[in-house]
């Protein structure tokens, strides 16, 4: 049985325990990243726990030579690392690491990635820089190649070119201003990278919120000035995680938004602390706010912190979120290549809420929760789903979607989340779970919060008994794989264990199978 599964009179202590731990890790809890751990073998020698970050590529490599998730989710983790153990080659590191290991490691890699990228169009998914992340780690693993007298040099995929990359560098080299979310990815400019003076370094030392760009921008400084903000950031966050580092780091309000805005939603009793909303409170300008510290304000984290102020009992008004409507949506931020039905929920909710707790003030949002309504609806797929650009999952998409056209969509939206429920039901595994690629506590948790939210009936009480059931004894709630966009994929933990708190929580009120289990 699961370390995990709580007692009946359990959960809430659990509840209360993570909302205290978000306070004394603030910058957030998030799973180790392949890519960016491989950008800092390749970019940061210099830096504590070097050894231990090669050691841990070499670790999670596939015995197919591959890394990262399905389809062409791998690519950019492949890229990464094979590209990183190729530099440790050539500068002939001392890693504790044998050189034969690393020439496998890095051979194996090679033959997965020109399999791939030989082949026909390779679908890849919609995450952040993708289009100018793999050029830039294609190019890099060429040189080495062609500096080394190796295999031949390895193909974009198709479809793919350098153009969007070398506009970047040259933007970026002209020393003009560039929008705040490049930041983030900013290891992608190569040399331009180093001190480049548009480049705003946070108060916490954090360049666009990702180790990777801010060892690029700290480049040569990094070795001989140890007590720079940028290198004591890196160094504070590669002790944390033992060597690799997570994709994004710092997550603050991101976190804290979607952490207190499970709980709340089911109804879990714990308190929060009130420094905590008042934080929560103050991050959201006239503007919105950011995920964390280096990131540009976005409207998804901040329809998520509007919606969980709003929920505990301190609303604020949502008139922040103007800034990011659009003639027909609302956007991530401005400038998004795309759109995102998550975001448009979030926004559904942040709208809809805040009208339920000021219903005088109802009027003001009516037209834009109507216009978001309609938005979602147009974009349910036949099956009854959704799918997003910020997560890995049909889970997540149709939970957020379903949940918030049930609350505030009107009669209107019934019989979308009607559809929502059946695809949920004809989808879930022999197991009791439910999973895109493999049934996981995370997705389990989505597709339960859907049906005992807004579902009735006979089928829906079975099928959500079994999924009690399943993550009362899954073994994957603390370390689960990794299903939401970045530049590589990633893994919220106290989001997902919020969301799995949640789901067991209204399980438990509906007295579905519960028994005695295992304290937390």
């Amino acid at each position: 049985m699961s370390d995990f599964a709580p007692q009946v009179a359990d959960v809430s202590r659990a509840a209360q325990d993570l909302v205290l731990g978000l306070m004394s890790m603030p910058w957030g809890q998030v799973s180790p990243s392949v890519y960016e751990t491989g950008r800092l073998v390749t970019l940061a020698p210099w830096l504590t726990g070097h050894g231990e970050r090669v050691r841990w590529l070499i670790d999670t490599q596939r015995s197919d030579g591959g890394w990262g998730a399905p389809e062409g989710y791998g690519l950019v983790p492949n890229l990464s690392a094979t590209e990183a153990l190729l530099s440790v080659l050539c500068r002939g590191d001392d890693t504790g690491v044998g050189v034969e290991t690393l020439r496998d490691a890095a051979a194996r890699g090679l033959r997965l990635l020109s399999r791939r990228l030989s082949g026909a169009a390779l679908s890849l998914p919609d995450m952040p820089a993708i289009e100018l992340i793999v050029p830039s780690l294609v190019m890099l693993i060429n040189e080495h190649l062609a500096e080394n007298g190796m295999s031949a040099p390895l193909a974009l995929p198709v479809g793919m070119s350098v153009a969007p990359l070398e506009a970047v560098r040259a933007w970026l080299a002209s020393e003009a201003e560039i929008p705040q979310k490049l930041l983030h990815a900013l290891e992608i400019a190569g040399d331009a990278a180093n001190g480049a003076a548009v480049v705003r370094v946070t108060a916490i030392g954090t360049v666009g919120a990702s180790p990777a760009a801010s060892a690029a921008w700290l480049g040569d400084r990094g070795p001989s000035e140890p007590g720079h903000p940028v290198r004591w950031h890196l160094e504070a966050i590669v002790r944390r995680h033992g060597g690799p580092v997570p994709v994004g780091l710092p997550i603050t309000v991101f976190e804290r938004g979607w952490v207190l805005s499970w709980l709340a939603r089911a109804r879990i009793p714990f308190e929060v602390p009130p420094e905590m909303l008042a934080d929560l409170r103050a991050s959201i300008g006239p503007a919105g706010t950011p995920a964390g510290a280096g990131l540009p304000p976005d409207a998804d984290t901040t329809s998520v912190a509007l919606y969980a102020l709003a929920l505990l009992g301190v609303p604020h008004r949502p008139d922040s979120l103007w800034a990011f409507e659009t003639p027909t949506h609302f956007c991530t931020w401005q400038g998004e290549e795309g759109s995102s039905v998550s975001v448009n929920a979030h926004v559904l909710d942040a709208f809809g809420q805040y009208a339920a707790v000021w219903p005088a003030e109802a009027a003001r949002y009516a037209p834009a929760i109507g216009k978001l309504t309609g938005w979602l609806l147009e974009r349910q797929r036949e099956n009854g789903s959704w799918d997003d650009r910020w997560h890995a999952s049909p889970y997540y998409a149709t939970v957020s979607c379903s949940l918030a056209l049930h609350e505030f969509g009107g009669p209107g939206a019934a019989q979308a989340v009607r559809a929502a429920i059946e695809w949920v039901l004809d989808t879930q595994r022999d197991n009791g779970s439910w999973g895109r690629w493999s049934g996981t506590a995370e997705e389990t948790a989505y597709a339960l919060q859907l049906l005992l939210f807004a579902g009735s009936g006979e089928r829906v009480q079975d099928a959500a008994a079994r999924g009690y059931a399943y993550l009362l004894e899954a073994a994957d709630v603390a370390e689960g794989p990794p299903l939401w966009h970045d530049k590589d994929l990633y893994r919220p933990q106290a989001v997902v264990r919020a969301a799995v708190l949640a789901a067991i929580h209204l399980a438990q009120s509906r007295s579905l199978g519960v028994r005695p289990v295992s304290q937390v």
